[in-house]
């Protein structure tokens, strides 16, 4: 059994199907039969694991096994103690309601490498940085969250998926890493 942890970069597809305008996992990884557990949007960056085995697959993505995802995401704006309550508890996003989670604000990582394209930067308006652990994972679900409270998502990067995380494997965007599952 195979499990692989690659750090996606930012605009990459997370299939290894041919997409008619955007680089996909193909580019970067060349290991038969593996697939993606779980997906990353384009426009977000971070951990995507990848393996051989259909039951682990299962696990890791199927929303019954409640399985915790970090993310770090760069907002517009300071978030205010009510703003992260919010967050913190199960929020209305109109066709469904979100699980409480984890959600604090954080200092910007040292660690963290550029992003091509950059960020846009607004000299007028700050930026911060939060900590955001689900355990569940709908389409853009991070984004419609800090939306929904008035922190538009600026850059959003998994750095953990259960026991996984890029602390434990550093590994840059683009680069990845098999591990014993």
């Amino acid at each position: 059994m195979k499990l692989i942890l690659f750090n996606k970069p930012y605009d990459v597809m997370c299939q290894f199907s041919p997409h008619p305008s955007r680089v996909t996992l193909a580019n970067y990884l060349n290991i038969p039969n593996i697939y993606p557990a779980g997906r990353l949007d384009a426009d977000s960056e971070g951990l995507v694991l990848l393996t051989d085995d259909g039951k682990l697959q299962h696990k890791i993505s199927h929303p019954n096994w409640k399985e915790s995802k970090t993310y770090l995401v760069q907002v517009e704006g300071e978030p205010s103690p009510e703003q992260l309550l919010r967050l913190q508890g199960a929020l209305d996003l109109g066709d469904f309601t979100t699980l409480p989670c984890k959600a604090m604000q954080v200092e910007e990582p040292q660690w963290l490498w550029s992003r091509e394209p950059a960020v846009r930067y607004r000299a007028s308006i700050p930026t911060s940085w939060l900590c955001l652990i689900l355990t569940e994972g709908k389409n853009r679900q991070v984004r419609r969250m800090t939306a929904a409270v008035g922190l538009p998502t600026l850059r959003l990067i998994r750095t953990a998926i259960g026991e996984y995380s890029l602390a434990s494997h550093p590994i840059m965007p683009g680069e990845h890493m098999e591990i014993m599952a």
